[in-house]
C-alpha cells in the first residue's frame, strides 16, 4: 500500500460513516498529500440488533472488529464514537486523534417532533426507549414511575419505532442527531444536572498502530487539546472505577483556561441510589482528576454499585 494512502476502518451505520467522512475531510484538509480511503467493517454490535448490549459482550462490541482491521494492517486508522471505546487500550494500538467535540448532552424525542419544557410533562408510566443503563438510572432517579424499555437499531430505526407507537419517548445522543441533520426531532435536551452524559460522549476517537509514526503525525494535526484534556479526565474516571462503557456512570467536564473540573455520578440500576463527586485541577493533571473523582465515588459505596452492574 502506498505511503501516501490512509485507510479508515469504520462501522457502516449512517452515524459511523458520517464520522469517518468527517475525519477523511479533516485529513485531506490538514495533510493534503494523503489520499484517504474508507473501509467498512461489521461489528458484533451491528450483527446483533435485538439483545441488550451488556448481555452479549458489553464493552467493545462496536469497536473490536474495527480495531482488529488496523492491527492486521488491513487499514491504518480506526474511527470510533469515543463513548464506545474501552478505556483499556488494545495492545498495539494508540488513541492518537481527538478532533473537536459536538454538543454532548442527551436528547429526548417524542412522536412527531413535539417539544416540551420539562420532564414533568411526560405522562405517568410512559414507555421510554433506551438501552443505556446510564440514561435509564438517571431518569428513574427523578421519575421512578417511567417504564424503561430496551431499544436497539440505528438512529433512523429507533425514530421509526417511536413514531410507530412502540414507545412514548426515546433517548438519543444530541451529537448524533445534529450530525445526521435530525436536530428538528429533539423534543427536549436532557441537560445536567438532570442527566450527565456518558464518558466521551460527542467526541470522536481515532486509533492507529502504536508504531505508525507517519499516521500519528497526521492525527496530531486534528486533535483539539481542550477536548483531549476533558476526555482524558472522563476516561480516567471510568478506568479507575473498573466499570465498562455501558455502566450507569455520568461524567461532565468543565474547562476554564487551564483549570479543569470534573463531576461524576454513579447510580444503582433501579435509580434509587445516586452518588456524586466533583474535583478540579490543572488540565495537565486530567488523568489524576479522574482518579480523584473515582476514589470519592468508591468511598461512598460505589464499589457495590459497580459490582451489581
Amino acid at each position: 500500500m502506498s505511503e501516501h494512502v490512509i485507510r479508515i476502518a469504520t462501522r457502516s451505520s449512517k452515524l459511523a460513516l458520517w464520522q469517518a467522512e468527517h475525519v477523511k475531510s479533516l485529513i485531506e484538509t490538514t495533510s493534503p498529500e494523503f489520499t484517504v480511503e474508507i473501509v467498512h467493517v461489521k461489528t458484533v454490535g451491528d450483527a446483533n440488533q435485538t439483545d441488550a448490549l451488556r448481555e452479549f459482550g458489553g464493552t467493545g462490541v462496536f469497536t473490536r472488529e474495527v480495531q482488529h482491521s488496523v492491527l492486521q494492517q488491513e487499514t491504518d486508522i480506526a474511527v470510533h464514537s469515543l463513548k464506545d471505546l474501552p478505556t483499556l487500550e488494545s495492545s498495539g494500538l494508540k488513541l492518537a486523534g481527538v478532533p473537536d467535540r459536538a454538543p454532548h448532552f442527551d436528547a429526548l424525542l417524542l412522536p412527531g417532533g413535539q417539544t416540551i419544557e420539562s420532564l414533568d410533562e411526560i405522562a405517568e408510566g410512559a414507555r421510554i426507549g433506551t438501552g443505556s443503563p446510564r440514561r435509564q438510572t438517571q431518569l428513574l432517579n427523578v421519575r421512578p414511575d417511567l417504564q424503561m424499555l430496551e431499544i436497539r437499531g440505528n438512529v433512523d430505526t429507533r425514530i421509526r419505532k417511536l413514531d410507530d407507537g412502540q414507545f412514548d419517548a426515546i433517548i438519543l445522543a444530541e451529537a448524533g442527531l445534529r450530525r445526521l441533520g435530525l436536530a428538528d426531532r429533539i423534543s427536549m435536551i436532557l441537560a445536567p444536572p438532570l442527566v450527565l452524559p456518558a464518558v466521551g460522549q460527542g467526541a470522536i476517537g481515532i486509533e492507529c498502530r502504536e508504531d505508525d509514526e507517519r499516521v500519528q503525525q497526521v492525527l496530531a494535526k486534528l486533535t483539539n487539546t481542550d477536548v483531549l484534556s476533558a476526555v482524558t479526565a472522563e476516561r480516567s474516571l471510568l478506568a479507575a472505577l473498573r466499570a465498562g462503557c455501558h455502566a450507569p456512570l455520568g461524567a461532565l467536564t468543565m474547562l476554564d483556561g487551564d483549570n479543569l473540573g470534573l463531576q461524576g455520578v454513579l447510580l444503582s440500576l433501579d435509580g434509587t441510589t445516586r452518588l456524586e463527586a466533583t474535583s478540579q485541577g490543572h488540565r495537565n493533571e486530567a488523568a489524576d482528576l479522574g482518579i480523584a473523582v473515582a476514589e470519592q465515588l468508591l468511598s461512598q459505596g460505589g464499589d457495590k454499585l459497580v459490582e451489581a452492574f
